[in-house]
């Protein structure tokens, strides 16, 4: 069988090219990494949120083409079973399933007003009241979820596809100097010494393109 191959944009800027990475790590399958030129309209409009829909990242494999992460998510776990990509409890799953779609569909504000920069580090960031709106719900999910589930992970002992859906706003909390309680900072910490995030993040260092100077943004004072 051909090598599974996801194409992806930018290893710094783009966050659905770092979640597809992470589904198909988390999934245990041996691909290679192909990254798509970013004078590519699609992958521009993709990393500008100019895209009316998403279709990178893409996994090519045995055959077939599949893009959008919850699409990737869902396939992995169809052909992967035994990576345990959800939670095997039915509550957990049903929650899992519902937090990673809404991270999916919703967030733009955050998206928009504190793009993925792993390069970057902006200490004492003004985040406006549409981006803080965003951050307050996801630090609620994470708190209702490690509060339930026992952490270090989101549903307890392993990492799941929720994990991967939310470690991009990890990174971006990070870059934008978002002040985290101890739970949510104890589980910043898992997520960014999780090994497949741990060698994206390193490679992002590495990435010989030049800056993005739309997704550039800096600290106002």
């Amino acid at each position: 069988m051909e090598q599974a191959r996801l194409l992806i944009s930018s290893r710094n800027y783009s966050s659905w090219s770092l979640r597809g990475f992470l589904l198909a790590r988390l999934a245990g399958i041996d691909f290679t990494v192909e990254t798509v030129d970013l004078d590519d309209p699609a992958a521009r409009a993709e990393l500008l949120l100019q895209a009316s829909s998403i279709r990178i990242p893409c996994l090519l494999h045995d055959g077939l083409r599949v893009w959008d992460t919850i699409a990737i998510a869902e396939y992995l776990n169809e052909i992967r079973p035994e990576a345990g990509m959800l939670p095997a409890e039915k509550t957990a799953r049903a929650r899992c399933r519902s937090i990673s779609g809404e991270m999916h569909s919703g967030f733009q504000a955050l998206r928009a007003s504190l793009p993925m920069n792993l390069r970057a580090r902006r200490p004492g960031f003004r985040i406006w009241s549409g981006p803080r709106a965003d951050i307050d719900r996801v630090l609620q999910i994470w708190q209702d979820s490690l509060g339930h589930w026992g952490g270090p992970w989101l549903f307890g002992e392993r990492p799941s596809i929720a994990d991967a859906m939310y470690a991009p706003v990890v990174s971006r909390f990070l870059t934008y100097d978002v002040k985290l309680e101890r739970a949510c900072t104890a589980y910043a910490r898992t997520i960014m010494e999780w090994a497949p995030m741990a060698e994206w993040a390193a490679a992002a260092q590495e990435e010989p393109e030049p800056p993005i100077h739309e997704l550039e943004v800096e600290a106002e004072f």
